[in-house]
């Protein structure tokens, strides 16, 4: 049986066309980012894939710290969390929750919680005070603020990239795959194969669907042959 194009690669335009309508609703790509480490955890564990929006799509405003009147609450915790790009390593963005928002030359230290300072004074943290408007952040699973423990600066906003919304369990483990196949083998030839693996899925698919289809209208085809005249 000759299986034609569109029952061979429609399960792969079906997802291209929902990445497609999902990076329209949320305005900014990747409108998916999967979580290499554990910083955030429980909530959000390694493998773990989560749906971002543009900071400032509607309804969302500027980013909305924990300590807040009334912070939003993100992956089980009160205050947004956000995709941010630290100079330490431009190549690694961190998933991580802002705190709060700090005002150039404040010492920002006043207002921090001392649990998440680790003993450190403005004198001890480098960007203390705050050299620029930004963010003071931390992961939920690190105990300290990203600033006071040297991993990232002040989060600039032109750093930050987008909101978190939700996870999905597991499913980042596939983009960490592909990550890890484009750093080994470069963006063409791992493109290649993600394309070839993706089309050897889909046909595959959809020759056992039509197998099983052929199999149900065989019977069906029989049965009709065996029944009595009325």
């Amino acid at each position: 049986m000759i299986r034609r194009p569109s029952e061979r690669f429609g399960p792969a335009v079906a997802v291209l066309v929902v990445a497609l309508l999902l990076v329209t609703v949320v305005g900014t790509w990747p409108p998916l980012v999967a979580v290499q480490s554990g910083s955030m955890e429980p909530a959000v564990e390694r493998g773990d894939l989560v749906v971002v929006t543009a900071v400032d799509r509607f309804p969302w405003d500027d980013p909305v710290g924990s300590d807040a009147a009334n912070p939003p609450t993100r992956l089980d915790r009160p205050g947004d969390v956000v995709v941010f790009t630290s100079p330490a390593d431009p190549r690694r963005p961190i998933l991580h929750r802002v705190a709060f928002r700090v005002t150039a030359g404040e010492d920002w230290t006043d207002r921090a919680d001392p649990a998440l300072l680790d003993g450190a004074d403005c004198a001890e943290i480098a960007t203390c005070p705050a050299p620029y408007d930004g963010y003071v952040t931390y992961g939920d699973a690190n105990g300290e603020y990203d600033q006071s423990a040297g991993i990232a600066p002040v989060v600039h906003e032109r750093l930050v990239h987008a909101k978190a919304l939700f996870s999905v369990p597991y499913l980042g483990y596939f983009q960490l795959a592909v990550d890890a196949a484009v750093a080994r083998f470069g963006v063409v030839p791992a493109g290649v194969g993600i394309l070839a693996a993706v089309s050897l899925v889909s046909g595959t698919g959809a020759f056992l669907v039509g197998r099983a289809r052929d199999g149900r209208r065989t019977r069906t085809e029989s049965d009709d042959g065996r029944r009595p005249p009325r």
